[in-house]
């Protein structure tokens, strides 16, 4: 695409711990040179990610939603539905972005029907082009959204680990069923929405192994 337009993508979506963080970028032709180097979040390292999401930072106008844990659960019993929740985080980056820097394209993820995002944006954003894809990714305004998103959640993960006193792992596997129940039994079952997504199955688990049931 010859003329700039934005990106719109999310991270944290699948990780019990930690928030939900969505981002818009906006890429235009001035920005290319800078952006050597940017692709799907997914094929980084993390470490990776958080260098780039600093080149990122400085190149590109750019909004970051981040829903903390605590956040994040009062909003899922409100919207009791994931992608109602992720329509209203890409619909305010959109329009965060919007503010900043004007555009006619939006490109983002096939995570749901576009049609749900559309309703969400405010005036700035009915008037744009809201173009959802598969594997969108490999746009680079959607790759640099999705580093940003990415760094975020890392940076943000790892500081409620630090609050917490212990390491909070990414994703849902086992690590993160035993790093739940040493949580729960250092700070009880009533503070786990502090640092994870209650909704998750996980959270059965966690809490039905801490309660010896």
């Amino acid at each position: 695409m010859d003329g700039g337009h934005i990106g719109v993508d999310e991270s944290g979506k699948g990780d019990y711990f930690g928030p939900l963080v969505i981002a818009a970028c906006y890429v235009g032709p001035e920005h290319l040179a800078e952006l050597d180097g940017v692709k799907d979040s997914k094929k980084l390292t993390d470490p990776m990610a958080l260098r780039l999401s600093d080149v990122i930072r400085r190149t590109c106008p750019h909004a970051i939603v981040a829903i903390g844990p605590s956040k994040y659960n009062e909003l899922y019993e409100k919207f009791r539905n994931l992608n109602s929740l992720l329509s209203w985080g890409h619909a305010r980056a959109i329009e965060n972005v919007l503010e900043k820097q004007p555009s006619e394209l939006v490109i983002s993820d096939q995570f749901a029907d576009p049609s749900g995002l559309k309703r969400r944006l405010f005036q700035l954003g009915k008037e744009v082009e809201l173009r959802s894809m598969v594997r969108a990714e490999s746009d680079i305004a959607v790759a640099a959204a999705s580093i940003l998103a990415r760094a975020e959640f890392l940076r943000r993960l790892i500081r409620l680990g630090e609050e917490s006193g212990m390491t909070l792992p990414k994703g849902a596997s086992n690590l993160v069923i035993e790093a739940g129940k040493r949580y729960v039994t250092k700070h009880g079952k009533e503070n786990l929405g502090n640092v994870a997504k209650l909704h998750f199955k996980t959270t059965q688990t966690v809490l039905g192994a801490s309660v010896g049931t």
